[in-house]
């Protein structure tokens, strides 16, 4: 059996093709990506929002894919950005990765994040078909 999220758009809240309003997750198995930035495998980060994010994006989709599921299984994807950058730059490269998965999306302006330099940090809940 393979588990299937349900998208909540009531019409009485803002509608928005990049994110639902809400997303109910049957019971699964559940995975819980931790803040991932614009670093490679070797820990060098990226340059800029457009490139931090979309690294950070890979990276978020790596997890997933070794857990065994993908972007369309995600429920919750959290961003913080560092105050001042460009939103629209960093949502732009997002969405080249992650494509039109929609899902719930919590976006934070931030004084600044644990590492000097990074301008985004993404973490995700997804669930694990079985």
């Amino acid at each position: 059996m393979t588990a299937k999220t349900t998208h909540l758009d009531p019409e009485e809240l803002h509608s928005n093709p990049a994110f639902t309003q809400g997303v109910i997750a049957p019971a699964a198995r559940t995975l819980y990506v931790g803040g991932q930035l614009g670093t490679d495998s070797t820990g060098n980060l990226f340059d800029g929002i457009e490139a931090q994010t979309t690294q950070a994006m890979r990276n978020v989709l790596t997890v997933l894919a070794v857990a065994g599921t993908g972007p369309e299984h995600v429920v919750k994807l959290n961003i913080y950005l560092v105050n001042g950058v460009d939103a629209q730059v960093g949502y732009a490269a997002s969405r080249s990765v992650w494509g039109n998965h929609r899902t719930a999306i919590t976006v934070v302006s931030t004084a600044g994040h644990a590492r000097p330099g990074t301008l985004v940090e993404i973490d995700a809940v997804a669930i694990i078909p079985e």
